[in-house]
């Protein structure tokens, strides 16, 4: 049975590689969206291969989770043959969707593969109900909605596109200090365009003033102590405002992240997902549980939080002026993949721990088990006390027996 009710918003959660994406598939995604090794705009992202393309759509459809593909780039004459080819092979594959931006990919994903949904990317700046009607006239069957819409101005397009019409809004993640990721900055510090999926970030840099008769003496852009990454914003966080989205009329509540971990996505979904199926049986107890969402979203990695466009005009007050870091308050060890006839589970190591920690296992449930590392050994069984060795498979004995798919995290080591 498909996790989404009647009137429950769908949970849209990104995936960047097969082992993220059936992380999200088994965290409480209703669906992930995936980019392929071109047409995306996340070329820095690890993206996926034809095969294991195939591989996720079929996992996901296993667990009644649909799989949106990116194609999202803005194409020049160059792209098309190699698009063509694209869109012929996601035909055999079968996703639920496609998101573009491009009319002209728009045209030949018709052609080629009209009986896969197409979704207009964000990068279509949907900021009004007219183009809304206009992409719908056109056969799309959703529009993800520009990042600068408040929720009244969404509300209003509810009230003017087919209820049939889907709407898509991100509600959580990094923010672009362009309008609707339209950014040329990257483009033109170091010749990679946003809008091809190479984005360097260069928003996230510090920046200085050089005063043209002074070549070489920089005054730092600021006017106190904080810093001077004047373009660098806060992330979208929404887990407190699940009863607005709703009412809003947003049909697919959509995460950022295509270039994030497991343990990011996992951290995620999972918080999401048991905000939306508590608010869903009472708001009463989605107000109850609201300490227990601020605690495990602030576990992944995060910039601060912000509510964006949603509530008017952001100010001063969403950016952030004095670090380019992220908060990281856990750090990521390990998925478990299988659990042998011991009862040792095998992983692949993503961070360094030791035989004697106390670990964390996060499951799927909400569940947070502290458990104590008893032994861990090589796939050739010899002991090992540590696994220093970044994507190394290990076996790992623990007080409190792992599930497959179980994630393996620590509490991040602070400066005293």
């Amino acid at each position: 049975m498909n996790k989404r009710k009647a009137g429950k918003p769908e949970l849209l959660v990104p995936a960047s590689s097969l082992e993220v994406l059936k992380t999200a598939v088994i965290f409480g995604a209703d669906a992930v969206y995936i980019g392929g090794e071109a047409f995306g705009l996340r070329a820095k992202a690890k993206n996926f291969s034809s095969e294991e393309m195939a591989e996720g759509i079929h996992f996901a459809h296993e667990h009644n989770v649909k799989v949106y593909v990116t194609a999202n780039i803005l194409a020049h004459n160059d792209d098309l043959e190699g698009a063509e080819r694209y869109f012929a092979e996601l035909k055999e594959m079968k996703p639920d969707a496609l998101i573009i931006s491009d009319p002209g990919m728009f045209l030949m994903a018709q052609e080629i593969c009209p009986e896969i949904e197409i979704h207009i990317s964000t990068q279509a700046n949907n900021t009004n109900y007219k183009t809304y009607q206009f992409w719908w006239q056109q056969g799309a069957k959703r529009v993800v909605s520009a990042r600068e819409l408040s929720l009244a101005e969404i509300k209003q397009i509810r009230e003017h596109i087919p209820k049939e019409m889907e709407i898509e809004s991100f509600i959580h993640g990094a923010m672009c200090i362009s309008y609707s990721g339209r950014c040329l900055l990257s483009n033109y510090f170091t010749g990679r365009d946003a809008n091809q999926g190479a984005c360097t970030h260069p928003c996230r840099w510090k920046y200085a003033v050089v005063e043209e008769k002074r070549p070489g003496e920089y005054l730092p852009v600021y006017e106190n102590e904080r810093g001077t990454y004047i373009f660098n914003s806060k992330d979208l966080c929404m887990i407190e405002y699940i009863p607005a989205l709703v009412d809003a009329g947003i049909d697919s509540l959509k995460i950022e992240g295509r270039m994030k971990t497991a343990l990011y996505v996992a951290c995620v979904a999972r918080t999401y997902r048991k905000a939306i199926n508590d608010f869903f049986v009472s708001e009463e107890l989605y107000r109850e549980n609201m300490d227990w969402y601020r605690t495990e979203i602030a576990k992944c990695t995060y910039r601060q939080f912000t509510t964006g466009f949603y509530f008017g005009k952001p100010d001063e007050h969403t950016q952030i002026y004095d670090s380019n870091t992220y908060v990281n308050e856990y750090v990521y060890l390990g998925i478990v993949e299988s659990i042998d006839e011991r009862g040792y589970a095998r992983f692949e190591q993503k961070n360094k721990f030791c035989v004697g920690d106390t670990i964390e296992i996060m499951k799927p449930d909400g569940r947070n088990i502290h458990t104590k590392v008893l032994a861990m050994c090589s796939e050739d069984g010899e002991a090992v006390e540590s696994c220093p060795h970044s994507r190394q498979k290990l076996y790992v004995s623990l007080a409190d027996r792992p599930e497959i798919y179980d994630l393996m995290r620590v509490e991040a080591v602070r400066d005293r």
